[in-house]
């Protein structure tokens, strides 16, 4: 191997960030172990919350399922990582054991390599947003000064972006790009039999409510998306009652377009 290849991959760690002994490595790690998102919480100091909503995270950050749900029995149910999940982890797994293995893997495959080492970046990013999915731009519609960018997310869920275009020359925007879409929690809204024709925001997203935290005032809401992909609102309290939220109840997801921010990694 060249001198100016070593070099450029002694660069591109530094840039990226070498997959070393991170929490969201540790916690894919004690997932894969324990078999459970509690069981790997605790094996990591982490609380439950934490470790759920990190894997959350990583989740809606892969362009394929990240975690299955493995029914109770003699053994218990719990959460394990998917086939794709396990090959991630088991390259994640080699990249920590020999950085010369990596470096193999780099000559082999470079675009393999990168590709990981993106993810990785993705999986450590620190966001206010709870929302960040991981996509491509399927279309752009131009106006006079604002475009609308259309994103297909893993599972073909859609949610739309209404930037300047301005930005989508900066981002270098194009069919095909990949992309993170960025929405606050607060910005999402929720309601039940929405019909898409009745509302003006651009997004509607149907789901199932998977998981609800309470709190003194606001409350976390998480809704499982058909493709794979979930969705955190925080609304108040008073408006879970009166909606009458509950786990497994279908409810839709509104965020306006304007609300959507992307980013290119």
């Amino acid at each position: 191997m060249s001198e100016p290849r070593t070099e450029a991959i002694d660069f591109l760690c530094a840039i990226i960030g070498w997959p070393g002994s991170s929490p969201a490595t540790q916690l894919l790690q004690a997932l894969e172990k324990t078999g459970s998102i509690n069981g790997a919480a605790q094996a990591v100091g982490m609380q439950y919350k934490s470790a759920w909503q990190k894997l959350d995270q990583i989740s809606n950050l892969l362009p394929y399922p990240l975690l299955t749900k493995r029914a109770g029995g003699s053994g218990g149910g719990g959460s394990v990582l998917t086939e794709e999940g396990k090959k991630l982890l088991q390259r994640i797994n080699a990249l920590q054991r020999e950085r010369s293995r990596f470096m193999q893997l780099f000559a082999d495959g470079p675009q393999e390599a990168v590709n990981i080492l993106k993810t990785l970046r993705r999986m450590e990013m620190q966001l206010s947003a709870r929302n960040v999915w991981l996509g491509q731009v399927t279309k752009i519609e131009k106006g006079a000064v604002n475009s609308v960018v259309q994103i297909r997310l893993k599972g073909g869920d859609q949610i739309a972006s209404m930037i300047t275009d301005a930005s989508v020359k900066r981002l270098e925007l194009a069919p095909g790009k990949e992309v993170m879409a960025i929405v606050k929690a607060s910005s999402v809204m929720l309601g039940v039999d929405i019909a898409p024709e009745s509302i003006s925001a651009r997004n509607l997203l149907a789901g199932t409510v998977s998981c609800i935290i309470a709190g003194a005032v606001n409350d976390e809401i998480t809704i499982e998306l058909p493709g794979g992909s979930t969705v955190t609102a925080i609304i108040t309290s008073a408006s879970v009652k009166r909606l009458g939220l509950e786990v497994g109840k279908k409810i839709s997801a509104i965020v306006k377009a304007s609300d959507v921010l992307l980013a290119v990694a």
